[in-house]
């Protein structure tokens, strides 16, 4: 009985995790720009992201914006981030604007260690990328983002929400721990 219920129990946990990471990767579709705004604008897609380190490491996330000059480079800051006891402005991305006057900027995978999950890259024995966790992540919050042309004084904002892990976070941060991908010092 103990031996059939054991095989019971691997086989069940080899269908639900599954699924359950399955479920967890859905997403609501994106905010677009409004056509109808003449001047600078920008969004980030998704507007929410998570501070798990899985879930940060594998989450794509873009500023998009329109309404700058063609040519023109911008540059992304998150502003008033609490690091150390002070409020600091962060650059977390940058683009070159297209023809039609707009951009996308993508979040780095190096920005989003250090700056959101403030941990380092680090390699294992095997050669292998992983997370080194040396100190808490950013605080969760609603930070607001600004790009800022290069060439003008065009600047446009948006909101960033960032949330703690979820259970399902953790879970996967377990594992990426106990698979040697995430050490915390």
């Amino acid at each position: 009985m103990k031996k059939g219920l054991k095989r019971f129990l691997t086989i069940s946990s080899l269908l639900v995790f599954p699924g359950i990471f399955l479920i967890s990767g859905c997403s609501e579709p994106g905010k677009t720009l409004n056509k109808g705004v003449k001047g600078p604008q920008i969004i980030v897609n998704p507007e929410t992201v998570r501070l798990g380190v899985a879930k940060m490491k594998g989450t794509k996330f873009v500023f998009s914006g329109s309404g700058f000059e063609p040519g023109d480079s911008v540059f992304i800051k998150l502003l008033n981030v609490p690091v150390e006891g002070k409020k600091v402005d962060l650059s977390i991305a940058s683009a070159d604007v297209g023809k039609n006057g707009t951009f996308n900027a993508k979040v780095g995978i190096l920005t989003k260690v250090s700056d959101f999950l403030r941990a380092e890259i680090g390699s294992n024995e095997k050669m292998e990328n992983i997370i080194i966790i040396t100190r808490p992540p950013m605080p969760a919050g609603t930070y607001t983002a600004r790009a800022i042309s290069m060439l003008s004084d065009k600047k446009a904002e948006c909101t960033l929400n960032v949330k703690g892990p979820s259970l399902i976070d953790r879970l996967k941060d377990w594992i990426g721990t106990k698979l040697g991908k995430i050490v915390k010092k």
